[in-house]
């Protein structure tokens, strides 16, 4: 079994990102707009998939992708937090119909309707009925939903807490991530992203978050950004404080996962971060989208780099290819013909 625990619907049908347009033009208004939600077939939506997301499942073996509306089009700094709720509220409505429609491939998680100024704890409906009524296993989290010039308070502020012990509550875990950035000092996916997951892994170390929150379980994508290369910086920053180092602070609450691109960037991550703490992923159909000229090979075919990997026993690479993602989304549920 071969989980990818980080998947975007990059490819949805051109009428959801088109009443995404009509919605901003709008300001929310949805009287304005004519209709509550874009109009898509069953049918629109498995020509969106059948070419794309699921070839690619077929083409490089892995048999499940956790499944999330597309990272880039959450756009929280984008107009007002009822926007952002009605916005949230129609892609993880799409999101639960792909899943509806390839249980044995896809399973959900959510959009949270985050607006910059805006208590986290205005998510918390969206994520109770995403989780309790639809079956979604864990949600996206925007440290930054100013897109690029970090406005509210630090992750491990209390600003957040109400929201953290909701997490905790439904145990579905957070993956760290940011939509859009719009300062034009950071490049969303090469600068922003990387960013961020550096930052906030920054902001848990001198944190006491995981003592206030011994059940919360979040992922930091991309490899966890640049940690994996300064593992002996953060060390030495966590020592000097007094507090957990790197590998204890991660314990059963911090993962990483794969979207790392080249072979010596897995092959660091395997190194020196705790192999209970990776989780098997590829970003695809996403950020990087053209084949390695040096190898011929898709960069995002991440199980390659896995595979290549000698340090890796073969009871390590289960953990990361499916057994961790189990440990993190435990309301995850394989299709029977996994089981077996």
């Amino acid at each position: 079994m071969i989980i990818d625990c980080h998947g975007h619907y990059t490819t949805a049908p051109a009428q959801h990102e088109g009443w995404r347009q009509k919605q901003i033009d709008a300001k929310g208004d949805l009287t304005a707009i004519g209709e509550e939600a874009p109009v898509i077939t069953d049918d629109e939506i498995r020509e969106s998939l059948e070419k794309t997301q699921l070839r690619l499942q077929r083409e490089r073996g892995t048999d499940m992708t956790i499944f999330s509306p597309r990272a880039g089009g959450m756009a929280h700094h984008v107009g007002t937090a009822e926007m952002s709720e009605q916005w949230a509220r129609n892609c993880n409505n799409l999101i639960r119909r792909v899943c509806d429609l390839y249980p044995d491939n896809f399973a959900p998680v959510c959009q949270l309707p985050q607006s910059p100024g805006v208590s986290p704890s205005n998510c918390i409906p969206e994520l109770v009925r995403c989780v309790e009524e639809m079956g979604f296993i864990g949600c996206n989290l925007n440290p930054d939903p100013s897109g690029g010039h970090w406005t509210d308070p630090p992750l491990t502020d209390p600003w957040w807490f109400d929201f953290l012990a909701k997490l905790e509550e439904l145990q579905v875990p957070a993956m760290i991530h940011v939509s859009q950035s719009c300062n034009p000092n950071f490049h969303f996916t090469g600068a922003h992203y990387i960013n961020a997951d550096t930052a906030v892994f920054m902001q848990i170390l001198k944190s006491d978050l995981f003592e206030r929150f011994p059940g919360l379980k979040l992922i930091i994508p991309h490899g966890g950004g640049a940690v994996p290369y300064h593992w002996g910086r953060y060390r030495g920053i966590a020592i000097d404080m007094g507090r957990k180092e790197p590998a204890a602070l991660m314990g059963d609450n911090l993962f990483f996962d794969t979207c790392v691109y080249h072979q010596p960037g897995i092959n660091l991550l395997a190194d020196v971060v705790p192999v209970d703490n990776i989780l098997f992923a590829s970003e695809m159909h996403g950020a990087v989208r053209c084949k390695d000229p040096d190898t011929g090979k898709w960069f995002d075919d991440t199980r390659q780099y896995i595979e290549a990997n000698a340090e890796l026993s073969a009871e390590d690479k289960e953990k990361v290819y499916f057994k961790n993602s189990l440990k993190v989304f435990t309301r995850l549920k394989l299709p029977a013909v996994a089981d077996s």
